[in-house]
């Protein structure tokens, strides 16, 4: 892997030159094992520890199939996919994988006992599989995390309709947190060249996912002047949303855990910000007792909502971002305007959501179910990034041997905005290859780096 290492930086090679690299037969990849699949029975979620489960193993670099790449990977980052696939959670998996492997012979190559995991990256394209005519070896790229086979009708509209839609790296193997990465082209999209690797590969799976859910006419299609309420608004997928909210001439209220967060989101622009921790006097509690008999709390709801109008000058949220999920579910459909939009995703915080009706029905509010993003809209969130309308938002970066670590600290929300990871890369700083465009950007870039 050396070899190709200092190819990719010291660059300048012609395509020709990166089809004769030598692909080794094996590489270092980020893994979670089969047969430790109980290693966290009967632990609550809090309590398992990603460091335990995540492994750096050398592995088989596999065949690739028609219409697949091998990318060189430079970087990649750490998505809640990543932290649900350590803690087997809501399921192992390996259950993916066997679902896929059935599928074909070339996807029974996934079903291993060994999950290489990642749904980012940053790197460069070492060899394409047969029947691939746009992409070629030497180009620097970054990949959605679409993987779709595209041979049922369904998916011909919007590819994340398709009956085999798969999360790469989730939901398939040889994911990004690796050396190399067996990709579909059609993930493939140009790297920014004012970026570097580790910058590059943190907004893939978050910015697309923003992109649908808020702006895409697949999801809540914010317009000028929208209200928009932004949970988690300096996390990963919030701190895209709350971009988005600003460079489209929308209004976002930011709501975040500490006054360390709420100083990012003012730095990112937003003036609206509610920080619910209780050390802020805030302190919103929006159930009750304890599991399983805990209630929701409407009284803190309205406390919430006369929050919001104090802020808005007496406006509702025309759009909610959801995807904290069970904890805030509640509260979003009480506090939307009448007829506007919930948009949910994620529920990091638990799949089984309560709400009153009454303030769904009654007030004619809409709740929209959105899922990662199909190419068109990954290709548009990346060319937001490319032409310095939205940022980055890594706040700091791990080496691959420490990856668990860097799981560690988004299960426990001790981050903010997006974690990567190095993996070729042998240190931050590499891959910018425009720097007069990043002096442009220069400032807009230290915003989470500065937190």
């Amino acid at each position: 892997m050396d070899e190709i290492r200092d190819a990719i930086i010291a660059g300048e090679r012609t395509a020709a030159a990166w089809q004769a690299l030598p692909v080794p037969d094996s590489y270092r990849a980020v893994t979670v094992h089969r047969d430790e699949e109980g290693l966290f029975e009967g632990l609550p979620s809090r309590d398992k520890d990603p460091r335990t489960s995540l492994h750096v193993d050398d592995v088989p670099v596999p065949e690739l199939a028609p219409g697949e790449a091998l990318v060189a990977v430079m970087a990649s980052a750490i998505n809640y996919n990543t932290v649900w696939t350590s803690i087997f959670e809501p399921l192992s998996t390996f259950r993916f994988l066997e679902r896929y492997g059935r599928l074909s012979t070339e996807t029974k190559r996934h079903d291993l006992p060994y999950h290489v995991v990642g749904s980012d990256l940053s790197g460069v394209v070492l060899r394409t599989g047969p029947g691939v005519h746009l992409w070629h070896p030497g180009q620097e790229v970054v990949a959605h995390c679409l993987s779709v086979e595209l041979e049922s009708a369904d998916g011909h509209n919007d590819t994340m309709l398709d009956p085999e839609q798969r999360i790469w790296g989730f939901e398939t193997n040889f994911g990004g947190l690796a050396e190399l990465a067996i990709v579909k082209t059609n993930q493939l999209m140009p790297k920014p060249p004012h970026l570097t690797w580790e910058e590059a590969a943190s907004p893939g799976l978050v910015n697309s996912t923003a992109y649908r859910q808020l702006i895409s006419r697949n999801g809540a299609g914010m317009k000028l002047g929208d209200v928009v309420l932004v949970w988690g608004a300096s996390g990963g997928l919030g701190s895209y949303a709350t971009q988005m909210a600003l460079a489209g001439g929308a209004t976002p209220v930011c709501v975040v855990s500490s006054p360390d967060k709420a100083e990012i989101c003012h730095r990112m622009g937003a003036e609206l910000v509610i920080d619910r921790s209780a050390a802020t006097g805030e302190g919103y509690r929006f159930w009750t007792g304890d599991a399983p008999d805990a209630t929701q709390d409407q009284s803190e709801w309205r406390r919430f909502g006369a929050k919001i109008r104090a802020l808005t000058g007496g406006h509702d949220p025309d759009i909610v971002v959801e995807h904290p999920g069970r904890e805030t579910f509640g509260a979003s459909v009480f506090v939307a305007r009448k007829g506007g939009t919930i948009v949910t995703c994620a529920s990091t915080s638990g799949y089984l959501h309560e709400y009153d009706n009454r303030y769904l029905w009654m007030n004619l509010k809409r709740i929209i179910g959105s899922h990662f993003a199909n190419y068109r809209e990954a290709w548009e969130a990346n060319a937001l990034i490319d032409r310095g309308l939205i940022h980055p938002t890594l706040s700091r970066t791990y080496p691959m041997e420490d990856v668990g670590q860097a799981a560690y600290d988004v299960h426990r929300n001790l981050h903010q905005g997006k974690v990567g990871v190095l993996t070729l890369a042998p240190r931050e700083g590499l891959g910018v290859t425009d720097p007069e465009k990043r002096d442009r950007f220069g400032d807009e870039l230290g915003w989470f780096r500065d937190g």
